[in-house]
């Protein structure tokens, strides 16, 4: 009988042989999960339900848009900056599809995101970001690998709609949705899911979620172009530590969005335990930040059917009881 770890390299080398074949986008992901939640619903009133893509493959929704990305591109060698979620989706899609990739990531970035980068065959490139960017290391190594891809976690048409299968999935949810709730990072994810709703032709409001400490989507919506943080923020929500939202996703979310509710560090806190606690659901920070938006809004509940969008659960486990034990 073999042991889990025999079990899970097994899985791992099956899949991989399999890949050879590349399967298309809707069938190399895992489907979204919805749950209903009715001790949230008692907590917050309306209808709550939650899109879950903590049980996706690598822990988040990214692996949507990094497996629809290196499928699709020619280059054998990928590069791209990421907090993390982007950077083990791209190094495990690499790895099923027998490329490689070099992911630059932040010091501060969760060790949990850093090894797993690592397990899946990626190379890690750590800066710091007060010394340096990640974008302005990405463009030192795509100097240095003229043959290789620049993959943005972010702002690419591809990325966007490897995205959308995940609005399409919460559309396909078989009652009215009134709103869609959605964190807000360099905008990916919201783009992609307001794309999908856009071509389902629903009614539904989609809602960003942003930290307050790193509000540049917020405030380039109240500007009506592009506002870019001078740095990358420290907030909890490590998933939303861009310095702007990209040029992309812009052209879609600022007409797209119905708003974007910009959320304290304490509501992100209490909203992981939330989670945890009235879901039996583990999420990371920036995956919480959704059901953070109720908190800091509760007038999106009141006589509102709302889906909010879990989009991770790769949550540093030291961190992760630091948050629970309060």
């Amino acid at each position: 009988m073999l042991d889990s770890t025999s079990q899970t390299l097994q899985s791992t080398n099956l899949m991989h042989n399999a890949a050879i074949t590349r399967p298309p986008l809707a069938k190399a992901v895992r489907p979204v999960t919805i749950i209903a939640a009715p001790r949230l619903v008692s907590r917050f009133g309306g209808t709550i339900v939650l899109a879950s893509e903590t049980f996706q493959y690598t822990g988040s929704f990214k692996f949507r848009a990094a497996y629809n990305v290196a499928s699709r591109v020619a280059q054998d060698l990928l590069i791209t900056a990421s907090s993390g979620n982007f950077g083990q989706a791209l190094a495990y899609a690499c790895m099923l599809l027998d490329k490689s990739c070099i992911v630059v990531m932040p010091t501060t970035s969760a060790q949990v995101k850093i090894d797993a980068v690592g397990q899946y065959g990626g190379t890690v490139e750590l800066v710091d970001v007060r010394v340096k960017t990640r974008e302005q290391r990405v463009r030192e190594l795509a100097a240095e690998h003229p043959e290789a891809y620049v993959a943005s976690a972010y702002d690419d048409p591809v990325v966007i709609e490897g995205n959308a299968t995940l609005g399409e999935e919460i559309c396909r949810i078989p009652f009215p949705l009134d709103y869609i709730v959605a964190p807000v990072g360099g905008g990916g994810l919201t783009s992609g899911i307001v794309s999908a709703v856009r071509r389902s032709g629903k009614p539904i409001r989609v809602i960003g979620a942003e930290p307050l400490l790193a509000n540049d989507a917020a405030r380039s919506l109240k500007a009506g172009r592009i506002i870019r943080n001078e740095t990358e923020s420290e907030t909890i929500a490590d998933g939303t530590r861009t310095l702007s939202i990209g040029q992309h996703n812009w052209e879609i979310l600022k007409d797209g969005l119905a708003g974007i509710v910009e959320v304290r560090e304490e509501d992100i806190v209490e909203a992981v335990r939330l989670l945890f606690g009235l879901a039996n659901l583990k999420a990371e920070p920036t995956g919480a930040l959704s059901l953070a938006a109720l908190l800091a809004s509760p007038e999106l509940c009141r006589d509102h059917v709302v889906c909010c969008v879990i989009s991770g659960g790769n949550v540093d486990p030291a961190l992760y009881r630091n948050i629970l034990a309060g």
